[in-house]
């Protein structure tokens, strides 16, 4: 397995066992489509009872990554070549996408089926119901715009285009969050085939966002939807002109900002919720609602790479670029890196701070075990409010999401400190405050040679989940106390905010905002 691989495998390891296995997320998503279609389907029968016009609805769900391949655009755009072979000896065959693993990885992988892309997709589906347009509504981030859902309505028009062209058709797609095809106007249009992953286009179509919303994330109604997760994770002992709040999201990749908007849509979110949440809660500061994002790579001179660093915690979580600018983040009360967000509000004297995750509405592995140990080693995962009342039913057997380091995907073994003789190695460091008996230091000393990328599971990336946290430790001015926070770690308490998931609320939001697409488009 290369790099990626291994932290990938490693952490969804880990993580999804700490949730027992399943993750919630695509049983919550059904949910939320069955009171979707049963709002869709009250409002047509009002429609046609008041009308007399006749509007039949049929609901599915599609997805940008599942474990089933029947909920993809286009399954069979997996299962069949999509690339011509190269030329000359060895001869190459193109093969079908049959693979159940080999010697290298576990394979055959048990209860692998070989023919599982060769089968109908989610749009392949809505076609055999003879329909007249297909209208796709997305809530992948909350509904922000995103080139990864905007990939799999690629996928859907070009099944879509087939069949209108087999079967004497004008069947469109139409996709709610962007109803006018912002993101397929703006996209790059030299060199052909231009992907963000070949680094700025050589020509850009560059329309203005302006003109050109998102009606699903730019309404303050889906704030209010969102807004009760967050008051749950309020204390009622603390005030709230005492509380603050993080609004934690991820960024795009980088050079996708030339046609991809989800860094302005999320900034529209976020400040929806600071007037919803303040309106709701007069007491609560807008001054004390900040922005962040999680880490990206930094250059390496000596590697002339980007790379992962330490001080980014060890991630590569994208770019935060605004649409159609070069390489502008944001700034300001949005413009925080995470752990910022937190020293500023600790620094401030927050009492208790609630993590949002506004980019999820529908639990999953990723808000539920990921953020909560990204959030614990910044302050503390005995300051979180659970630690103190543990919950078995999310976290079976253990009752909390944390583990002892996070990068618990890293090698274990370091060289000597100060050496680069790789034949002598101990086990790394990986307690804050040093180990005892121990020459190793913590943090872990850079395993990976400065002239070329830091390696993913490098140890020198690793934190420990620690009892009070990084942020306001100085280790030269002594030991961390398990017990209680210590110089200027943080002494409040921190809770994660809980997504809208199963709440009648994201079904009746997205039926309405459907409803609405329709009547305007008619």
């Amino acid at each position: 397995l290369d790099e990626t691989a291994k932290t990938q495998t490693t952490k969804y390891n880990f993580s999804y066992g700490r949730i027992g296995g399943t993750d919630p997320f695509d049983g919550l998503t059904d949910q939320q489509l069955a009171k979707m279609t049963q709002v869709l389907d009250q409002s047509a029968a009002a429609y046609q009872q008041y009308t007399g016009n006749e509007v039949t609805f049929f609901t599915g769900k599609m997805s940008w990554i599942s474990s089933n391949p029947a909920d993809l655009a286009n399954p069979r755009g997996v299962y069949y070549p999509q690339v011509t072979p190269p030329t000359g000896p060895p001869p190459y065959v193109p093969q079908n996408m049959t693979y159940c693993g080999g010697p290298t990885d576990g394979g055959p992988w048990a209860g692998c089926d070989p023919q599982r892309f060769n089968v109908d997709g989610a749009v392949e589906r809505m076609l055999a119901n003879d329909i007249d347009r297909l209208v796709v509504i997305d809530t992948t981030t909350t509904g922000v715009r995103f080139f990864k859902t905007f990939e799999q309505l690629a996928e859907a028009r070009k099944v879509v285009a087939a069949y209108n062209a087999s079967h004497g058709t004008n069947i469109t797609v139409e996709w709610v969050n962007d109803p006018n095809d912002l993101m397929l106007a703006s996209y790059p249009t030299s060199p052909a085939n231009w992907t963000y992953s070949l680094g700025a286009p050589a020509a850009d179509a560059s329309i203005a966002l302006a003109g050109n919303p998102n009606p699903v994330t730019d309404s303050p109604a889906l704030a209010l939807v969102i807004a009760p997760g967050v008051e749950a994770a309020f204390r009622q002992d603390v005030k709230l002109k005492d509380t603050g709040i993080v609004l934690m999201n991820h960024a795009t990749r980088a050079h996708a900002q030339w046609y991809d908007p989800k860094i302005d849509d999320t900034l529209k979110l976020n400040q929806n919720l600071r007037s919803v949440l303040t309106w709701r809660n007069n007491k609560l500061k807008a001054d004390n609602i900040l922005g962040a994002w999680f880490g990206r790579q930094e250059f390496n001179p000596y590697a002339n790479k980007n790379e992962r660093t330490r001080a980014m915690r060890g991630e590569n979580l994208g770019e935060a670029y605004l649409y159609e600018t070069n390489e502008e983040l944001p700034t300001g009360q949005d413009g925080y890196l995470y752990w910022d967000a937190l020293e500023e509000l600790k620094n401030r004297g927050m009492k208790h701070i609630v993590i949002v995750f506004p980019q999820i509405i529908t639990d999953s592995v990723l808000n539920l075990v990921e953020v909560p140990n990204q959030v614990a080693k910044e302050i503390g995962y005995k300051n979180y409010v659970g630690w103190n009342n543990l919950d078995f039913v999310t976290y079976p057997g253990v009752g909390h999401p944390f583990t002892g380091i996070w990068g618990n995907w890293a090698t274990t073994m370091c060289r000597l400190p100060g050496s680069s003789d790789e034949s002598v190695k101990e086990p790394c460091c990986f307690t804050m405050g040093g180990c005892p008996g121990s020459a190793q230091p913590y943090p872990p000393e850079r395993q990976t040679l400065l002239t070329a990328a830091m390696k993913a599971t490098d140890p020198s990336l690793v934190y420990q989940v620690s009892d009070y946290g990084h942020l306001g430790y100085d280790p030269a001015l002594g030991a961390p106390n398990p017990n209680a926070p210590v110089q200027a770690q943080y002494t409040g308490t921190w809770d994660m905010y809980r997504p809208a998931s199963a709440s009648p609320l994201v079904g009746g939001y997205l039926a309405a905002k459907v409803w609405q697409h329709i009547l305007t488009n008619p």
